[in-house]
């Protein structure tokens, strides 16, 4: 499969495994208040979903948004893996999570009212987000290799 079409593929897959990761998290108590359940938030207070579709078709379109940026993020992961073709994908992965953590969560996310801050947030917080963006580009990038028939 073309390598663009492979990491689009693998930021979708990354984006459900991400998904279920906050969800078990917060279940077991393992992870506090998730970024996921910000961006419900965020919808929420901007569009007032909450009254006219539910918590739940607020998640929905929530999960919906997740899928679509977890794709284009993919995409951008094959453009980045041009630039590196000889790093093992797990680490290129866990570079490109830190640095879309640092631009979207740390940058624009407080910047548009979805987040409180990552200071503000405190490091529990901020690492879990952290981390989860890890798993996120990792995930991304393992499918995307996998499933790539470019060399």
């Amino acid at each position: 499969m073309d390598k663009r079409r492979a990491a689009m593929i693998g930021g979708i897959v990354a984006g459900v495994v991400t998904t279920a990761v906050m969800w078990g998290g917060r279940k077991s108590g393992m992870l506090g208040k998730t970024l996921d359940r910000d961006a419900v938030d965020w919808i929420d207070r901007n569009t007032g979903s909450r009254d006219a579709i539910g918590n739940v078709g607020t998640s929905l379109i929530e999960f919906g948004n997740h899928l679509g940026a977890s794709a284009a993020f993919g995409r951008l992961y094959a453009e980045l893996r041009d630039y590196f073709p000889d790093m093992p994908p797990a680490a290129l992965g866990a570079l490109f999570g830190t640095v879309l953590y640092v631009v979207n969560i740390a940058g624009i996310a407080p910047l548009l009212g979805i987040t409180e801050g990552e200071v503000e947030a405190g490091p529990r917080k901020a690492g879990e987000r952290w981390m989860l963006h890890i798993v996120q580009s990792v995930v991304t990038a393992m499918v995307a290799e996998r499933l790539s028939d470019d060399e």
